[in-house]
């Protein structure tokens, strides 16, 4: 108990997530015996990290800084339009449109907010749309990224808990699809009350094939991603890798956009990215020590089986947890922290391994846009200058057509698993 009060305290007092979990794991291996156990810290520290898969987390981050270096945003931007422009609410569609294209180059949240706050809020506020709902539209897109892999959440839980991450990646591409397209149900269905505008024409064919042709190398990126993972032909770690050179390659002899200054510095963002999560795996895993010492995953599965030992029941208040914890606190920490506890509790359930995992991922994501520490709201409250509580107000109906499509994936079992069984992962 001394080690939760301590590390909520240190949170609530305003310290980085990664050394609250450091001093409170460091206290937890005094509580376990002492001295003695001390001295198995750092190795703790540095075995946290010494997982292969983990490679492929700032692979992934500097292919996406990269790409978006080079103008490739804007490229998926003019695709997306030409495809549903002409529809009322226009560019909200293009917004939604756009995330799933971008999906395949970040894998990450709060970069497709910070992009799209930049570029696509503008564009719609210009356009007629009031900022406050264009805000909400892109946070309600920007989870599709890291649902959609690549994932760095997906490469942490499949490192973590020894699950597949090419099973996962299969697993992800159906609801960030499907979260694409209630999205884009919602804003048409509101587009009339909201008065909001659209082209006045739709785009040929033929303006729709130029544009297709000057956007191919950045769609060519998920293919190369996710074609080489799923077909086995490499792992994640290699896959991130060809990325990078796919986009160096890019930049560098077709766009002729990336400088070695430019370069230099997308090295420095993506050391700062990775080394912030890596420091907070690097001390959870004390923690995570200190847990299974305590054997607090089996006393937790214990007293969520003593409610009630129907599944649904329990995946639910899994859910739940996840989704109230992730108003609070990292997402990255979380899964961290609570994988170990939880996911051997849907094992006593009969739940999928890549099922569980799927939860995990969808549940998180979501949380990333529910204030008061939704990420993807601060940083589009800071892009755009919007207030928050504007932003979270024009927000909930694309928040419970997410939850929706969490809970529909979390009871149907077979729904979530259908592509990693065509794939050959299950």
């Amino acid at each position: 108990m001394i080690v939760a009060i301590i590390f909520v305290v240190l949170m609530v007092l305003g310290m980085p997530i990664g050394f609250a979990l450091g001093v409170a794991g460091v206290v937890g291996l005094f509580d376990m015996g002492g001295g003695m156990f001390l001295s198995q810290g750092p190795s703790k520290v540095f075995n946290g990290l010494n997982v292969f898969p983990f490679l492929a987390m700032p692979f992934f981050i500097l292919a996406g800084e990269i790409m978006n270096h080079i103008g490739i945003t804007s490229r998926l931007v003019k695709f997306a339009q030409a495809l549903v422009g002409h529809m009322r609410g226009g560019l909200a569609h293009t917004n939604m449109l756009a995330s799933v294209f971008f999906a395949g180059l970040t894998g990450a949240a709060t970069a497709d907010a910070a992009a799209f706050g930049k570029t696509l809020v503008p564009a719609m506020v210009e356009r007629g749309y009031r900022r406050d709902y264009a805000c909400a539209v892109t946070a309600a897109g920007s989870i599709i990224g890291p649902t959609i892999p690549p994932s760095g959440l997906m490469v942490v839980y499949g490192s973590l808990m020894g699950v597949s991450i090419g099973g996962l990646f299969a697993a992800g591409i159906l609801p960030g699809l499907m979260i694409c397209l209630i999205c884009m149900t919602v804003i048409a269905v509101t587009a009339r009350s909201k008065n909001l505008p659209k082209n006045e024409r739709r785009a040929s064919l033929l303006e729709v094939w130029k544009i297709f042709k000057s956007s191919i190398t950045a769609l060519i990126m998920p293919l190369i991603i996710l074609g080489g993972i799923l077909g086995g032909i490499v792992t994640p770690t290699e896959a991130a890798s060809v990325a990078v050179a796919y986009a160096l390659f890019i930049g560098v002899f077709v766009y002729r956009a990336l400088s070695f200054a430019d370069f230099f510095r997308m090295l420095v963002r993506t050391a700062r990215v990775t080394g912030v999560i890596f420091v907070i795996i690097a001390f959870a895993s004390i923690l995570g020590w200190w847990l299974s010492f305590n054997r607090i995953p089996q006393e937790v599965a214990s007293m969520v089986l003593g409610v009630s030992e129907n599944p649904y029941i329990v995946i639910f208040m899994i859910v739940g947890l996840l989704l109230m914890i992730g108003m609070v606190m990292d997402i990255n920490a979380i899964l961290i922290i609570l994988a170990p506890v939880l996911v051997p509790l849907t094992v006593q359930i009969g739940m999928d391994p890549i099922h569980a995992g799927i939860i995990f991922i969808l549940a998180l994501n979501i949380s990333l846009m529910t204030p008061p520490v939704g990420a993807c709201l601060f940083v589009l409250s800071s892009v755009t200058g919007e207030k928050l509580e504007k932003i979270a107000a024009q927000l909930w109906p694309f928040l419970l057509a997410e939850l929706g499509v969490l809970f529909l994936f979390a009871f149907w079992s077979d729904l979530a698993l259908v592509i990693p069984r065509l794939l050959g992962f299950r």
